[in-house]
């Protein structure tokens, strides 16, 4: 009965939350699916282990990282690499079309077993500091990683290194039963070699010393310039070597100015010319809605609230410690505030990506609309129907805390909106080679 009530909410029109155009058609050569891309991937890095020097642009923990990072064997069962919800070709998050078209969430190396939150990108993730708070005299808190600030840095000293351990145990996504399970494949795979001689001769014989030092190196490759590559024409542009068109200068003035964008994603380089990460890692509820074909609602073996279930944040975060549970209440509905860098990055003008940390969102053009119009248009509800995003938007998924300061009442012009749009399409690596 309860499924019932729920999927009768959808028809408030989730999936015609876009007011914009239909995308462009999908070209007609089919590209290859995200495992078969990640192990075309490993094996070509694999076969640069006989030639070295032709790797040489990763150093070897380095390479050893993007070994872990594209490796299927390292789920249970096989064929659940990292990359699979990390692909290069989308700027290192969700790489499948039709998951993102839907509920945008990935399912684990067991089938029919999906998370509950959108893959975040893996790059510019590295540079997060420790979880801390923000100041001692308010709730907030900046850094760590996970849309939940879970991987806090604390046991690696590295919040992503801290982070590349979760999936590896957790029953929805790689699914190993136990740390020495995903050391024996390392230690008794491939590239076994190279993991000695990065880590030292004895490092198998030490299981936890060993699953730190795989997490280390996936988090040195995600640090490396393969993944955090700054090569955007935004960053040329910042050089003075390319240029940006009038629209996405209009853009640009938007985004650092009316827009109010760059107060949480910082667009200017840093005070030793350190290029803008587009993310100030701190933590904020948009209001953003529930993305009810999310199939997480379903999993009642691991979400025994099923449609019922509500997604806090950094709040449950906080609530699951002690010295932090009085701040949990204050950051309920908070999610990390994500790096707009490779925003719009994508194999193909037609593939569709999804956006916030539960992949409502289905273009740049939605989300925009939605800073800008969120308290503008009336709440959808079922007694007054009408199109989510042209005449109303669903309300917030958690209503406590949500961001009234800096959107949903913006005042943009549909113009306006569409110069911010061409403006974050400048921020996709790939522009030049460094």
């Amino acid at each position: 009965m309860r499924r019932v009530w729920f999927l009768s909410l959808l028809t408030g029109g989730l999936l015609a939350c876009e007011p914009q155009s239909a995308p462009e058609a999908v070209p007609p050569t089919p590209l290859r699916s995200a495992p078969d891309e990640a192990r075309a991937v490993f094996e070509a890095t694999l076969a640069l282990e006989d030639a070295p020097a032709a790797g040489a642009r990763l150093t070897p923990v380095e390479r050893l990282g993007k070994l872990l990072f594209f490796d299927h064997r390292l789920s249970e069962p096989p064929g659940q690499p990292c990359a699979v919800c990390h692909g290069p070709a989308v700027g290192w998050t969700g790489p499948e079309l039709l998951i993102n078209a839907s509920g945008a969430v990935y399912e684990g190396a067991v089938k029919g077993r999906f998370g509950n939150r959108k893959p975040p990108s893996s790059a510019y993730a590295t540079p997060a500091p420790l979880f801390h708070r923000e100041h001692p005299r308010n709730a907030g808190f900046v850094g760590g990683n996970f849309w939940d600030g879970r991987a806090t840095g604390e046991e690696l000293g590295n919040p992503a290194a801290d982070q590349a351990q979760g999936p590896f145990l957790n029953p929805v996504e790689q699914n190993n039963p136990s740390e020495a399970a995903v050391v024996a494949k390392v230690c008794q795979g491939p590239y076994a070699g190279l993991f000695r001689s990065v880590y030292g001769s004895r490092i198998c014989a030490n299981v936890e010393r060993a699953y730190d030092s795989i997490a280390r190196a996936i988090a040195a490759y995600e640090d490396s310039p393969e993944v955090n590559a700054f090569t955007s024409r935004y960053d040329a542009w910042l050089r003075g070597k390319a240029q940006l068109s009038p629209q996405e200068h209009w853009g640009l003035r938007l985004f650092e100015g009316k827009a109010r964008c760059a107060n949480c994603h910082p667009s200017r380089p840093g005070p030793r010319g350190e290029p803008p990460l587009f993310t100030d890692f701190t933590y904020d509820n948009l209001g953003t809605p529930r993305n009810l074909l999310n199939p997480w609602y379903w999993q009642d073996e691991f979400n025994p609230l099923g449609p019922f279930w509500v997604d806090y944040g950094l709040g449950a975060f906080l609530q699951r410690r002690e010295e932090w549970r009085p701040f949990a209440r204050e950051n309920l509905g908070k999610v990390k505030v994500p790096t707009l860098r490779n925003v719009d990055k994508r194999p193909h003008p037609g593939f569709i990506k999804a956006y916030g940390h539960n992949g409502y969102f289905k273009s740049l053009e939605s989300l925009v609309h939605f800073y800008n119009t969120r308290d503008v248009l009336p709440v959808c509800l079922p007694e007054f129907p009408g199109t989510p995003g042209e005449d109303c938007w669903p309300p917030p998924e958690v209503g406590l805390n949500v961001n009234t300061k800096e959107l949903g009442d913006l005042g943009l012009s549909p113009q306006e909106e569409a110069a911010i749009v061409a403006f974050l399409r400048t921020l996709s690596d790939g522009y030049f080679q460094r």
